[in-house]
């Protein structure tokens, strides 16, 4: 996809964060845009401030639950409807969880597999059709650098994000073998500067890790990881659309990972624990 100019991009999580950046560059890049969000408001927040700075371009919006198929498949079909058609899905909402494996119960494993790894099936599957009969398209799956390498007290969000990771990894040889004019990416973001840190859901158990309570982990998370804003996040992702990228990465960190998994596949694991306990005598 060599220009979004009059193109129709669907975007998953609007209301905030990267997908409200995502939104901003794909129109002041001529895409036409259909938003969706879980939280009403942050959905209005993002049409205003589009609305007022982009009078020619075309903004839909409909609160969407991703963890719900029939909610996804909805929109999808509503998306065709308001817009004649479809060419990009970003399929960007997601949550994050804290806790051990022994300390998490289902019910947390559960909350945020439907949302990080389910709402990019059901974005991916409802909007794929379409985006075919477009002629011209691409899927975006947010994954994160936690798709790439694990980390003690992640296992949950871990385990949804190396699903997205494969899963889209997957579904773009399938494109590749079917020549169809539609391709995907995923993206593998580093410590991005928006609220997940405060949105995030930690159990007790993450002292066992961290060696500081809640509070405190939280706060070291946002000063010391989120360091890429989330407009350069935007702008690297829509660079990877047009060159077609496989897998786009994010923040000198998140490159700074990926070479670390090539020279040190497996001993990473023993430096992670190393820099925690190291952490914890402090």
């Amino acid at each position: 996809m060599r220009t979004f100019r009059n193109k129709v991009a669907a975007i998953t999580g609007a209301g905030s964060g990267i997908g409200r950046a995502l939104a901003y560059e794909l129109a002041s890049r001529g895409c036409h845009l259909a938003l969706s969000d879980i939280s009403a408001t942050g959905l209005e927040e993002t049409r205003c401030a589009l609305a007022s700075r982009f009078k020619d371009v075309q903004i839909s919006t409909e609160v969407v639950d991703v963890a719900c198929r029939e909610e996804v498949h909805g929109w999808a079909d509503e998306v065709v409807r308001r817009h004649g058609q479809v060419n990009l899905i970003f399929n960007n909402a997601g949550v994050a969880h804290a806790g051990t494996v022994e300390g998490s119960g289902y019910d947390e494993y559960e909350w945020i597999t439907n949302i990080n790894f389910w709402g990019v099936v059901h974005g991916t599957k409802a909007f794929l059709p379409h985006i075919k009969a477009s002629g011209e398209g691409h899927i975006v799956n947010i994954s994160s650098i936690f798709g790439l390498f694990a980390q003690p007290g992640m296992s949950a969000y871990n385990a949804t994000k190396f699903a997205v990771r494969g899963f889209t990894e997957s579904l773009r040889q399938e494109l590749d073998l079917e020549r169809c004019g539609v391709s995907a990416s995923c993206v593998h973001p580093g410590g991005i500067k928006t609220d997940i840190g405060n949105r995030a859901r930690m159990n007790d158990s993450m002292a066992k890790v961290t060696g500081q309570d809640i509070g405190a982990t939280r706060q070291t998370f946002n000063e010391q990881m989120l360091r890429t804003t989330a407009q350069r996040a935007a702008q690297v992702i829509l660079q990877g659309v047009r060159r077609d990228r496989r897998r786009i990465l994010i923040g000198a960190d998140a490159h700074a990972i990926e070479l670390t998994l090539r020279l040190l596949p497996a001993l990473y694991q023993r430096l992670v624990t190393m820099s925690l306990r190291l952490g914890a005598k402090r």
